[in-house]
């Protein structure tokens, strides 16, 4: 059986059922978190975690016990890809199969793992051992090729290095012994300082540089939450993530709300492919991300916070774990923080499970709230109905950052960084074809050509700006500036070279997107693939002069139809090459026979959509009138 998201279970381990768990297990899991259909996400990793799947017969016990239907708890179970009903291996390897660990020697990496492991991508030994598969991408594509072994993180794969972990694993050592062996004995960040590489190759003024141990937090402590969101709007701060809403007017209009309740949402869910900047914030400045959390709970008078770390830096969770308790034995959460009483606030960490939508503020939400992780329709938006109907500030770990350095050196300091319209510095997440990948982190107004001076990207032939859901140039646009204004970018910098296959690129992130889209919307989950499908023709030399009018007016239809980001972003790939790489379309195509497109039967299309966007139908077209 599919999960919906991951890949189909090959071995000869066919049903989680075979030793039921007992009804006294998912009573205890359940119990633990309060018996609350909310926390259905974390029940369901628990279940995952301990018993390698999530069975027919444990839903519904989970069901039973939580007053649910069935139906309700398989929908969350089945849309997430690392929830899955059919057994998992004891120790899962999941390859990242992003173009740029491809592009790195993956093919090569896989093959020496299938060849020790006995099993092929997609399959799980007959002991029931091993499972191996593709993951889009982890957040490591500064260190590709690189993979997850169950909640370990193996960067700079090579065949050799491949095989020898996978015969450590074999002869019976674990993933954090193969490590180090001292894993145990490391501290949090030690840990995740062995794993990961941060690759801080230029350290800015705000983030990256010294920075004072909760100076904005004890300013903010001091001020009026009206003082403080009126300093953010005086900073020029917008929203990193790659919408660029302007921050403070967010926090005021959250603020405005008449409420009991508000809450503060910090989304550390980065899975736009090309993307890691957060990845080392929460490692190199988790205390930063949480003061700036802090600051917004005073400025909108939220008392609870939650924030929702990416099913693939679970490797992370203990050190944020970690530095969460280390602030509440110091006072900066909890009750009376800072020792002003009605200053309550805490935090909580929400684990993902394998869903880039879940990027979207809507989607994170309601996976938040327990649901399939689809977004929500606007208006009402977050900041007036969000979390469980109450007004809710959502931003992301850059974000949060950036506001708790305004608190302390003030909105001047920061407004005079940048240019126009982009005051500040930016983090960009920069890897590919280049000689320095990682994290640089530059006032806004420098231009590409100066990106890839600083990151050894000379020989780029082309350069994906904002990753997949962003705008491809070519090197007639190196002049650009990235700004809000030019080239607007939520970190990610792909750097290509003229050896690189500019429609395979294509393909690739269009098969992205077929694979991520939630499958609320037909023109998401149906016309993502038909793009496919047609750059596919153009890679084959099959496509007419006329096919390039269709990719326009499909994408076009697909952006305005679509209920969320994902869709209304995913044609961009196209988009942007055709309008940048003009040739490359024209050289693949053939003139028509009798000027006329080939005849296209829309309902088979249709159905074999369906089964490549891997949806299971009752989902989606069951009736929710009742």
């Amino acid at each position: 059986m599919d999960n919906g998201h991951g890949t189909q279970n090959g071995s000869a381990v066919a049903s989680c059922d075979v030793t039921p768990v007992p009804e006294s297990d998912i009573s205890e899991i359940c119990q633990r978190y309060g018996n609350d259909r909310h926390r259905m996400m974390d029940i369901l990793l628990d279940v995952q975690d301990r018993y390698r799947c999530i069975a027919p017969s444990t839903m519904d016990k989970i069901a039973a016990r939580m007053d649910m239907t069935r139906i309700e708890v398989e929908g969350v179970a089945s849309f997430y890809s690392f929830f899955s009903l059919t057994p998992k291996g004891r120790i899962t390897i999941r390859l990242c199969d992003d173009i740029v660990d491809r592009y790195h020697g993956l093919e090569a990496v896989t093959q020496a793992f299938e060849e020790v492991l006995g099993i092929s991508i997609g399959q799980t030994s007959a002991d029931g051992v091993f499972s191996l598969e593709y993951t889009p991408c982890i957040g490591m594509c500064d260190q590709a090729p690189a993979a997850m072994v169950n909640e370990v993180v193996i960067t700079r794969l090579t065949p050799d290095k491949a095989r020898a972990f996978a015969e450590g694993l074999k002869a019976g050592r674990t993933p954090e012994q193969l490590v180090t062996g001292r894993f145990l004995e490391l501290t949090p960040y030690e840990r995740a300082n062995r794993m990961v590489d941060n690759n801080i190759r230029h350290a800015g003024e705000v983030l990256l540089g010294p920075v004072p141990e909760d100076a904005g937090l004890s300013k903010a402590a001091a001020m009026t939450p009206s003082q403080i969101i009126t300093a953010v709007e005086d900073s020029g701060l917008r929203g990193c993530g790659g919408a660029g809403f302007t921050t403070g007017r967010k926090w005021r209009f959250a603020a405005a709300e008449r409420s009991e309740r508000h809450y503060v949402f910090c989304n550390a869910d980065e899975g736009e492919p090309g993307t890691f900047k957060d990845r080392v914030l929460l490692t190199e400045r988790p205390h930063l991300v949480f003061e700036g959390m802090t600051i917004a709970a005073r400025a909108v008078g939220a008392r609870d916070g939650v924030i929702y770390l990416r099913g693939e830096y679970v490797y992370l969770k203990p050190l944020l774990e970690q530095v969460l308790e280390d602030r509440r034995r110091k006072g900066l959460l909890g009750k009376e923080i800072l020792g002003r009483k009605g200053f309550d606030f805490d935090i909580r960490i929400q684990m993902g499970a394998g869903a880039y939508i879940c990027g979207e503020e809507g989607a994170l939400i309601s996976s938040c709230e327990g649901l399939p992780g689809e977004p929500k329709t606007r208006p009402p938006y977050t900041v007036v109905r969000g979390y469980l109907g109450y007004p809710t500030v959502v931003n992301n770990v850059e974000t949060y950052c950036h506001a708790a350095r305004i608190l302390d050196r003030g909105a001047t300091w920061f407004n005079a960084m940048g240019v126009e319209g982009s005051h500040g510095t930016k983090l960009y997440s920069i890897c590919g074809d280049c000689l320095n990948p990682g994290i640089y982190e530059l006032p806004y107004g420098h231009t590409v050509w100066d990106i890839l001076d600083m990151a050894g990207g000379k020989d780029a032939a082309a350069v994906l700006v904002g990753g997949p859901s962003g705008a491809m140039i070519a090197r007639d646009s190196f002049h650009r500036q990235l700004t809000f204004d030019d080239l607007s970018t939520g970190g990610a910098i792909i750097i290509f070279s003229g050896e690189r296959n500019i429609l395979e690129i294509v393909e690739y992130y269009l098969s992205f997107f077929v694979h991520e889209s939630c499958g609320y919307c037909t023109p998401c989950r149906v016309g993502n693939v038909f793009l496919q499908k047609a750059i596919a023709k153009f890679r084959e030399g099959l496509a007419n002069p006329e096919d390039i009018e269709y990719l326009k007016d499909l994408s076009s239809t697909i952006i305005e139809t679509s209920r969320c980001g994902l869709g209304m972003t995913s044609p961009n790939p196209v988009l942007s090459t055709l309008q940048n790489f003009p040739l490359v379309y024209s050289a693949m195509t053939k003139p028509s026979r009798d000027g006329l497109r080939d005849t296209f039967d829309i309902q088979s299309a249709i159905d074999g959509a369906r089964k490549i966007a891997k949806r299971r139908s009752y989902i989606f077209d069951r009736d929710f009138t009742q």
